[in-house]
């Protein structure tokens, strides 16, 4: 008797051990049957590529994620509209860091390797903001032809949200790749005035700030969205033109900038060549090591009050 309960909750266990199994089979081919048709809709609108290439560092990158500096991080390089993880970005860093602390110790004085580490980040940090600002102009470029086409769209009667649709497709890079997440969150249901705030605060701009304000204060109170982009047209056609001639003009102090910096670099290897061993020798007091930092300190403030001084706001 014993032996036939113990073989019939032995048989009871294995039927629900199957039917759990079987489930759960169910249950995972139906999550990737999921998963796979909405990568397939989110690649047909274009918001993931096709084929993205595969990524390095995931485990750095998931881990990066987590904390508030890789969450900034990942702000920055989606303005920046590079392909690239936060995690691959961190550690090319590190490798440059790592790389010129060596050359600036092997080649100057192991007093520098730290200063040309330190030197790694900033690098780093300038090639995100000229990477950001270029894909921001080249974005506020494109901004006369984006209200000519949202214009045209509106006065042929659509509604705003399929003319920015239409204007996703009709542009090129990067004002059709910012237009199409645009035009994603509008699909699933956001709502205007976030949209475009968000597509503000990637892309900031004193022109796209007042485009995003015509646009979504014509969304709210109605009017006559027609003739304010028209007007709204002609106008950054003329900003357009006034920011290239500032630029051309100051291109002759933007370099100077540059200049000073590395000329005071190029000192220091001129003095260890000159004489050799200068630099060990002048670092090796504590006096010698605060005239470095010091010399250094003045060389970034001359080239950020060189910067603020050419920087003319349209």
């Amino acid at each position: 008797m014993e032996l036939q309960t113990v073989v019939t909750l032995t048989t009871g266990i294995t039927l629900l051990t199957c039917v759990l199994a079987v489930a759960g089979l169910h249950a995972y081919a139906m999550g990737k049957a999921q998963r796979q048709a909405l990568v397939d809709r989110l690649s047909s609108t274009g918001q993931i590529p096709v084929a993205g290439r595969r990524r390095h560092f995931p485990t750095l990158d998931r881990r990066l994620r987590r904390t508030k500096l890789g969450r900034k991080l990942e702000l920055r390089l989606a303005a920046t509209g590079l392909d690239i993880t936060p995690g691959e970005f961190f550690a090319a860093m590190l490798a440059t860091v790592a790389g010129l602390w060596l050359i600036g110790q092997a080649t100057l004085a192991p007093f520098f390797g730290p200063i040309a580490g330190l030197l790694g980040v900033w690098v780093a940090l300038q090639f995100l903001n000229w990477q950001r600002q270029k894909r921001i102009e080249k974005f506020i470029n494109q901004l006369p032809e984006l209200a000519r086409i949202l214009a045209n769209a509106t006065q042929a009667g659509l509604a705003l949200r399929t003319a920015i649709g239409m204007a996703a497709e009709e542009l090129e890079a990067p004002a059709g790749e910012e237009l199409a997440k645009v035009a994603n969150q509008l699909a699933v249901g956001a709502s205007m005035d976030d949209a475009l705030g968000e597509l503000a605060d990637r892309l900031p701009s004193r022109e796209l700030v007042v485009l995003v304000t015509t646009l979504v204060l014509s969304n709210r109170a109605g009017g006559q969205v027609v003739s304010a982009l028209r007007n709204l047209t002609e106008t950054l056609e003329e900003r357009k033109e006034t920011r290239r001639e500032i630029r051309t003009q100051l291109s002759q102090v933007s370099m100077t900038s540059y200049a000073v910096p590395v000329m005071g670099v190029g000192s220091l290897f001129l003095m260890n060549g000159v004489k050799d061993g200068a630099l060990d020798r002048m670092t090796a007091s504590p006096v010698g090591q605060a005239c470095v930092i010091i010399a250094f300190a003045l060389y970034a403030v001359g080239f950020v009050l060189i910067r603020r001084m050419s920087r003319i706001d349209v």
